[in-house]
């Protein structure tokens, strides 16, 4: 089958796959009586950055030639995404829908969830950047391993602490996998169901775009920092960007974002780590621009929601001009 077919294919299975997840979540966070800000910080976050989270740890176990390279890439690539073309979208799905959203083209979100998030962010890749740009000896690097992961630990204590408020049932839609009708909540082991099936087809059709990527990419010669930088992490983090879409459209901005926002802290903490202790963590320049260009956009972020809690359309013009300036500076090198 003709890798563009199956390119459409595998975004078809992301789509489907995040239309369940965002669904059962929702539930799920209902059910265990976890605030909106927490479910879309750790729940939705977490469960849609396992593909991206792969697979730098495939290519470093795989051991190929050029393999660190490409895992370092990726795990520096995806936060750079989510902190442009994933806010960007946001801003966009907003724009977008606001005859159908109550709020219009204002995002109703927890702030002090989303603040959190973006202060977590900004500190934790600005020193992964910093600390590649002018690698430590590996003897060092281990306290840095153990500084990172303790840093997502209290991160996830504070979030389910100050998580905001717990969404209603009547808010969210039927789970699709009970077709059923009847008074009170779906049964939790539907929603189990139906979140692993999700996940599961997030999963396996990120997988498929990677490679079917990768096919093409070596067609036409594409080098695999690059890939590993904007391609590979592009694809994984659709479910990221579809979830959010669903969200918005809906109206739930404080899933959507919160959903963005806690996978930028968890890529920007538990990878790294990653990173720091299976690798010499010695970035280049294009792994460092992207950072750098990654930081910006999640600094926009933190202005726009400290400042007013919307994203006006100069932030969101920032956005989706950083990464295709980072688009421009990998092609005129």
């Amino acid at each position: 089958m003709p890798p563009l077919v199956l390119l459409l294919i595998s975004f078809a299975v992301i789509l489907a796959g995040a239309l369940l997840f965002t669904n059962a979540v929702e539930w799920m966070g209902h059910r265990l009586q976890m605030g909106t800000g927490a479910v879309g910080s750790l729940l939705a976050a977490v469960g849609t950055a396992m593909p991206e989270t792969l697979i730098p740890i495939v290519a470093i176990i795989g051991g190929a030639e050029g393999s660190e390279d490409v895992a370092v890439g990726a795990i520096i690539g995806a936060p750079f995404l989510l902190a442009t073309i994933a806010m960007g979208l946001v801003g966009v799905s907003a724009f977008i829908y606001k005859g159908r959203r109550e709020q219009g083209t204002e995002l109703k979100a927890h702030g002090p969830t989303l603040r959190r998030d973006l202060r977590f962010f900004l500190i934790f890749f600005a020193l992964g950047v910093a600390v590649g740009a002018a690698p430590l000896p590996s003897w060092a690097q281990i306290p840095l391993v153990i500084v990172f992961i303790a840093a997502y630990g209290t991160y996830v204590r504070r979030t389910l602490r100050e998580g905001g408020d717990v969404q209603e049932a009547e808010d969210i839609g039927p789970l699709i996998l009970d077709r059923t009708p009847h008074e009170g909540d779906p049964k939790l082991n539907l929603v189990v169901i139906q979140l692993i099936a999700g996940l599961a087809a997030i999963i396996g059709g990120a997988h498929l775009f990677v490679e079917e990527l990768l096919h093409v990419a070596e067609d036409i010669g594409i080098e695999p920092l690059v890939l590993s930088l904007i391609l590979a992490p592009l694809a994984t983090e659709l479910p990221e960007k579809a979830n959010s879409f669903f969200w918005v459209r809906d109206g739930k901005d404080a899933l959507a974002l919160g959903n963005i926002t806690g996978a930028m802290v968890f890529q920007s903490t538990i990878p790294i780590a990653v990173g720091l202790l299976l690798t010499d963590w010695d970035l280049s320049r294009f792994a460092v621009v992207s950072g750098v260009l990654g930081l910006v956009g999640g600094a926009i972020a933190y202005y726009e929601i400290h400042g007013k809690s919307r994203f006006a359309l100069w932030a969101v013009l920032s956005w989706i001009a950083l990464f295709i300036a980072f688009l421009f500076y990998v092609l005129a090198s």
